[in-house]
């Protein structure tokens, strides 16, 4: 059911998916990532384990709501805070939503990340918030989630997990790993006292400095028109 335009896209869904399970910040299928296009966007469906995906799998999703999918496919049960997030933040182009075990330990206890270690700038602040609790899938955890997201990249949910966004899937999930190391990093610190942190004055010097630093995403090389004749 899918086009040659959106093929490609949909297939970078799926890899992603994997890539998650294999960098340790998903367990099953408990992750969902989703990615704009012009009228809507694709999400990966419910219930169905990363390796059996395939790119006829994803779901189309238009900004009312409304969706299509193959045949036993239905949208993630977090498919509203995805829409939401992309409706409402049009500088971001796809989400990532897993339950890693440092961050997800974190969100448990109700804290967010301070500022422990200068990436925190990652995600666009002073710190990633954690979102207070809601059930999943609901209108309230997506409001939640926005507002924590409000002038951030990444937060996290309590008692439930990790939100990513980026302007890219690729960017999406660099920052999504990223988050998951502050937290490791973080839980660690706090096996031994509580951490000293950098003041914001610092994080505001590095917010300014930032730029392409992080991941940067190759542009596709265009070869030259061979001479004529």
């Amino acid at each position: 059911m899918s086009s040659r335009d959106d093929r490609a896209l949909r297939q970078s869904i799926v890899t992603a998916c994997r890539e998650m399970t294999a960098a340790g910040i998903n367990q099953g299928t408990s992750g969902n990532i989703s990615v704009r296009v012009e009228d809507g966007i694709l999400l990966t469906p419910s219930g169905l384990a990363y390796d059996q995906m395939t790119p006829d799998d994803i779901v189309f999703m238009d900004w009312d709501g409304g969706w299509t999918a193959r045949e036993g496919n239905v949208p993630s049960t977090e498919w509203r805070f995805h829409l939401d997030i992309l409706k409402a933040k049009p500088e971001a182009g796809a989400v990532v939503h897993a339950h890693p075990t440092y961050c997800t330990t974190l969100a448990i206890m109700h804290r967010g990340i301070p500022a422990i270690h200068y990436m925190i700038a990652a995600a666009g602040g002073n710190d990633i918030p954690c979102a207070p609790y809601a059930q999943y899938g609901t209108a309230e955890l997506s409001r939640l989630a926005l507002e924590a997201l409000a002038d951030r990249r990444a937060c996290l949910l309590a008692h439930h997990g990790l939100i990513a966004t980026g302007v890219s899937l690729r960017k999406a999930l660099w920052l999504a790993v990223e988050v998951e190391t502050l937290a490791r990093q973080y839980h660690g610190c706090l096996q031994i006292g509580t951490p000293p942190l950098l003041p914001d004055e610092e994080i505001d010097s590095i917010l300014k400095r930032w730029g392409q630093y992080g991941l940067r995403e190759r542009k596709p090389q265009v070869s030259a028109p061979a001479a004529g004749g």
